[in-house]
């Protein structure tokens, strides 16, 4: 039997407690939605984690036993130690996957990834999404037909301050004419990232079962494929006759 690929969703889980409007379409919070789903996929166990656990629930031996994490934040991005940071930044770049949601790209985790700002512009209305699948035979847009038909969400537009992705897969047209590179694959190391727009916690984009299949796709894409740590090592001669 083929082993699990164990993943961490991990939310800020602000919004949910704080906002009846966000209470009422995820009670138990975005990441529970989420790993809630990620349970009932074959070969995947997923577990939760948020900002106010000790260590934000990413200590040392959760991020060892991770081979995804999902993140979601937003509000109290600046809250996030800088500790827990590096320690996830070294995780990826020794295989751990990662895959950031919404506004997770202005996080710290996801700019120290990229080196770069992270910025892009946004508006919140009645703006209705269309997701484009540019590369249907990917393993991430597997069961996803020409486009994802969103509905209302909260739009992101161009300019998206991020380097140039390894792997262009989704852009997202919104009904005011703004459109986003929404779905971009990263290489780091030795891990894989993958950044996805949709996912704004006023609408229930994280019941939409096509959403739930991108990102379950991209937790079997982005597992850790292999665990070895980033070192740099004073090397010995190897040409014996020298």
């Amino acid at each position: 039997m083929a082993k699990s690929i164990n993943v961490t969703v991990w939310n800020e889980y602000i919004h949910e407690r704080k906002s009846k409007r966000v209470k009422v379409i995820y009670p138990n919070g975005m990441h529970k939605a989420i790993a809630n789903y990620l349970n009932l996929q074959d070969g995947l166990s997923a577990a939760t984690s948020s900002l106010e656990q000790p260590e934000h629930g990413l200590t040392e031996q959760v991020l060892s036993q991770s081979d995804v994490l999902i993140w979601w934040g937003h509000m109290a991005h600046d809250q996030v130690a800088e500790e827990i940071v590096q320690r996830v930044q070294r995780h990826v770049l020794e295989g751990m996957g990662l895959i950031v949601l919404h506004s997770g790209h202005i996080s710290k985790i996801f700019r120290r990834l990229m080196g770069t700002s992270c910025s892009l512009g946004w508006r919140e209305g009645k703006d209705r999404q269309r997701i484009w699948n540019l590369v249907p035979g990917h393993a991430i847009t597997q069961g996803i037909g020409d486009a994802i038909e969103l509905g209302i969400e909260e739009t992101y537009a161009e300019r998206f301050d991020i380097p140039e992705p390894d792997e262009l897969l989704f852009i997202t047209w919104s009904s005011t004419g703004y459109v986003l590179r929404s779905g971009c694959v990263f290489n780091r190391g030795h891990g894989r990232i993958f950044y996805f727009s949709p996912g704004h916690e006023t609408f229930p984009t994280f019941h939409n079962s096509e959403i739930l299949r991108v990102i379950t796709n991209a937790v079997r894409y982005t597992a850790r494929r292999l665990r070895r740590d980033y070192y740099c090592p004073n090397l010995p001669n190897l040409e014996k006759d020298q």
